[in-house]
Order: structure tokens, then sequence, then C-alpha cells
């Protein structure tokens, strides 16, 4: 009686995976080949980030192909911010009305 049992509970998940499955099922066509003229990986693309660690934190540089884009500063307390070079130029540009030389930080709100 047990290995009944036990027989059909090993036996009934399969036989319900194969009763949900449609009939005219078809295999997938192959992937295509990539184009003759797509590029090889370039590791020029890649970000650089250089990261410097003083007593007040962590300042981590990113930069493509030699040109900054944007900087993330932890502090030893508060949370970490961005600054984000928004055009381009290699600076980063100041938001502030208020002072041109001012450089407003961007804070993650959540992360998922």
């Amino acid at each position: 009686m047990r290995r009944l049992l036990l027989s059909l509970l090993i036996a009934a998940p399969a036989a319900w995976a194969q009763a949900d499955r449609p009939a005219n099922l078809e295999p997938l066509p192959a992937v295509p080949p990539p184009p003759p003229d797509m590029q090889p990986f370039d590791e020029a693309l890649e970000p650089q980030v250089t990261i410097r660690k003083d007593e007040r934190g962590t300042v981590q540089e990113y930069r493509v192909n030699g040109k900054l884009y944007m900087v993330k500063i932890v502090p030893e307390a508060g949370a970490p911010y961005y600054l984000v070079d928004n055009d381009g130029d290699g600076s980063l540009e100041s938001h502030s009305p208020v002072d041109p030389g001012v450089k407003v930080p961007m804070w993650v709100i959540g992360t998922f």
C-alpha cells in the first residue's frame, strides 16, 4: 500500500505537467549569426573607476574614454550621493540658481 501511494505521489506531478502542454508545440528557430559589421567587445567603452579613500569617506570617479561623467561620494556618516555630468563636457554642472559654484548632489531614493 505504501509503495502504491509513493509511486502515485511521484508520478502525479509528471502527469499534470504533460496534461498542461498544448499539442501543437514547435521548436524555436535557430539563433541567427551576428551581423558581419558588428564590432567585437571594446574595453575602451567600459567605465574606468577611480576610488579614493580618506578620513571623510570614499570618492568614486567614473570615466569613459578619459571623460568624467559621474562621481559617487560615500561619506563616513550619511547616505551616498552622486554628481553627474549632464551635457557630456567633462565637468560637473551646478543646478543651483543661488550660487553657480554649488554642485547639487543626487541621492538614491529607493532601490529594488
